[in-house]
């Protein structure tokens, strides 16, 4: 099934017209009012029984039809190093309801036997944590969750607190917020506002790559997102203190 990715929109309310990319492909899906004028629909030309047709701002287009294509996708060991040589911010959007990493990680094993996972000792992703915003950078996130947490979310609110005591701030988000506010539903990194990092995941939320991204189009978009993200999300400590009153 071909996976569409959401790449912008000028609609305030969740209206359209929205672009769409066809994952996979190079071609871009147009969400917008259909054309019913019968003057304009004679000046078309061409036309097959199989179109249809849509009227879109120019703004839509300009500012986030693709202006490149994809960079190969690369093994997330690849961008190991953007974690250290950013310049000032690091911002994660997470969006999926669990990720094979985690499963697969002894932390789980230990979370689901009922350990404490919230005060682990630091290893090297929180090493780093430390030693960048030791130097004034920030290491910000922010995850969707539903209601209620899955599983997945479960987990990555507990083990949490730990990369919050490392320096990372992180942030919780309804999905259904996310979806009234026309967030993407994919995994990034945005790195100082100019890099995408766009997570590739298959089927059973295993992490096949990463496609860096400096098209403005996608740059923009991103940082839009983490705008809106960040401003309606919830601090993990405020976030889990209200999951506890409600469990």
């Amino acid at each position: 099934m071909a996976r569409l990715r959401f790449l912008g929109t000028t609609s305030d309310d969740g209206d359209c017209p929205t672009l769409y990319e066809v994952e996979g492909t190079t071609d871009v899906l147009v969400q917008g009012d259909r054309v019913t004028d019968p003057d304009q629909l004679a000046q078309l030309r061409d036309v097959k029984d199989s179109e249809t047709f849509v009227l879109v701002p120019r703004d839509l287009l300009v500012r986030f039809a693709p202006r490149t294509t994809d960079s190969a996708m690369v093994p997330f060991s690849e961008i190991a190093s953007l974690f250290r040589e950013f310049k000032h911010t690091a911002f994660r959007l997470e969006t999926r309801r669990g990720y094979a990493s985690d499963r697969n990680s002894p932390k789980w094993e230990r979370w689901k036997s009922g350990a404490d996972v919230s005060t682990e000792p630091d290893n090297t992703w929180r090493e780093n944590v430390r030693a960048q915003t030791a130097q004034g950078k920030r290491f910000e996130r922010v995850r969707l969750v539903d209601q209620p947490l899955t599983e997945g979310q479960q987990f990555l609110l507990a083990s949490g607190h730990s990369n919050v005591a490392a320096g990372e701030d992180i942030r919780n988000l309804p999905r259904a917020d996310a979806v009234r506010l026309g967030l993407p539903d994919h995994d990034f990194w945005l790195f100082d506002s100019r890099l995408v990092a766009r997570f590739v995941f298959d089927e059973d939320d295993a992490t096949l790559g990463i496609v860096l991204s400096e098209d403005p189009a996608e740059v923009a978009l991103a940082c839009q997102a983490r705008d809106a993200a960040w401003h309606h999300a919830t601090r993990t400590a405020e976030f889990a203190k209200a999951v506890a009153s409600t469990g």
